[in-house]
């Protein structure tokens, strides 16, 4: 499949955007024409009104064809095209159900419709473009954010201590040995994978599960999980798709940092819960050093914050913060499917 060149126009900071700018647009033309006070305010409702159904309508539209272009195999400047294209005709369209109810000549008496498309269409170009720059200005980041994430989850003492864990079971337990290295297995190949992939939510927990796995035989009965998932339905889970790795590096933080230094049983909290169309997650652990939000789990956090700004704009989040004798980790993301 291709490389979508269409902006994301299902993501909520993408519409708050265009439509950001389109009526900024219209405001600054309205002005350029010496209109002020009442009249100004007046044209540029009138103005408002007859583009916002156009950009909604577009954005819906654009939305579907992000999809099934690329799908199609059709070419970057195709996609590129139809962002012009599409709310231009919805212009024209919009314009004659205005004119077919008598309503266009009262509103709109200097309405002129080529030189009013031309205009939509090289603005939908212009955000097009715009949109594609934003994305490639980010991909830096997104490969700088990967190679953080690498840094941190793929830890040293993580893979020595793995692996004489295997080693001591080996004679003992061979079985469990064997389980222990196909876990490690897996870990490493999705450590390996592009941070851009997009999993089942489902295939994340297991991921998440089997870290747990491997670090319940090491640290024994140290190490204690709690599971909490509300709202959301077994199709949820299979169907809703995230980022890879998204929660396992949450996890293997709260691991290092609230159950290795502790001599007691030390519990980890993971809940999930979904509510309307977005997913929240809560990552609890013990904390047991002073200053541990400036401690060297920041780098992991920081990876994350990224990756959801860069793949859910305003509509996912991350915050932590040290509550009590816990530090608390908490994010939000679309449940898209």
């Amino acid at each position: 499949m291709l490389e979508a060149f269409i902006p994301d126009c299902c993501n909520a900071g993408v519409l708050f955007r265009i439509l950001a700018a389109v009526s900024g647009g219209l405001f600054l033309i309205l002005a350029a024409r010496g209109e002020t006070g009442l009249l100004l305010l007046q044209n540029f409702a009138e103005a408002v009104a007859l583009m916002v159904p156009v950009v909604l309508g577009s954005v819906l539209i654009l939305c579907k064809l992000r999809t099934v272009m690329p799908k199609a195999g059709l070419h970057p400047w195709l996609q590129r095209l139809s962002c012009g294209m599409v709310p231009a005709i919805l212009i024209w369209l919009v314009a004659e159900l205005f004119r077919m109810i008598d309503v266009l000549d009262v509103i709109y008496p200097r309405f002129q419709r080529l030189p009013v498309m031309a205009t939509v269409f090289v603005t939908g170009m212009a955000l097009q473009r715009y949109f594609e720059l934003r994305t490639r200005a980010y991909s830096p980041v997104l490969a700088e954010a990967r190679l953080q994430a690498l840094q941190a989850r793929i830890r040293p003492h993580f893979l020595f201590n793995s692996l004489n864990t295997v080693l001591s079971l080996i004679r003992q337990d061979p079985r469990r040995a064997e389980r222990v290295l196909e876990d490690l297995s897996d870990l490493f190949r999705a450590l390996m994978r592009d941070a851009r992939i997009m999993i089942s939510l489902e295939d994340e927990l297991q991921l998440c599960k089997q870290y747990l796995a491997i670090e319940s035989v090491r640290l024994g009965e140290r190490l204690q999980t709690d599971w909490q998932i509300t709202g959301l339905t077994d199709a949820d889970i299979r169907e809703i798709q995230v980022p890879a790795l998204l929660l396992q590096p949450l996890i293997e933080n709260a691991v290092h940092y609230g159950v290795e230094p502790s001599l007691q049983v030390a519990t980890v909290s993971i809940h999930l819960k979904k509510s309307l169309n977005k997913v929240d997650v809560t990552v609890k652990n013990p904390q047991h050093t002073p200053g541990y939000a400036a401690s060297g789990n920041q780098i992991a956090l920081d990876n994350i914050r990224q990756r959801l700004s860069l793949l859910y704009d305003v509509e996912a989040g991350m915050t932590s913060e040290a509550l009590n004798s816990e530090f608390v980790v908490k994010l939000y993301f679309p449940a898209k499917k």
